[in-house]
């Protein structure tokens, strides 16, 4: 997108503005419209940045950048492939009966921590103690996550900007 004509649209306004008041102050204009170009650019470009990240926040699966190019800006959009559904989580393994062999542990964590884990198991019925074992039988019989393909994370951005 060539910025060029929305620029000479303010430069012919500024100097269109000047007019009535003659000659000298058209010639001011003309000289401040010059100089004023570069910022008025600036100003375009962080708006058409702006006007792209909102416009990516609203669709789900596309995003929307400003490309620099010398002194053009192109709007380019792109497409993500939809996510794939999470599976389903797997169900609550049962707490595992008494084996007879047992072993202690001391565990600590913070008081709210202890309170909201109290109040869980409270809610499901059972021990503290029985809600913990099926805790840690969960999280150590969880596989790993699987890697993002080409090793990125899709919604992870990445890049510089310079103004």
């Amino acid at each position: 997108m060539d910025l060029t004509p929305y620029l000479e649209t303010l430069r012919a306004d500024l100097t269109a503005a000047a007019a009535p008041a003659g000659p000298e102050t058209i010639r001011a204009a003309e000289l401040l419209g010059h100089s004023l170009e570069s910022s008025a650019r600036l100003a375009l470009l962080e708006a058409l940045s702006d006007a792209a990240a909102e416009i990516t926040t609203r669709l789900p699966e596309s995003s929307v950048e400003v490309r620099l190019r010398g002194r053009d800006a192109d709007l380019v959009v792109t497409h993500h492939a939809p996510e794939p559904p999470a599976p389903p989580a797997p169900p609550a393994p049962p707490v595992p009966p008494d084996s007879g062999d047992l072993s202690r542990l001391t565990l600590r964590m913070p008081e709210s921590l202890k309170t909201h884990v109290e109040q869980t198991a409270a809610a499901e019925g059972i021990s503290v103690n029985a809600w913990l074992v099926r805790a840690v039988t969960m999280a150590v019989n969880v596989p790993p996550p699987a890697p993002y393909p080409g090793g990125r994370n899709p919604k992870r951005v990445t890049g510089f900007f310079q103004a």
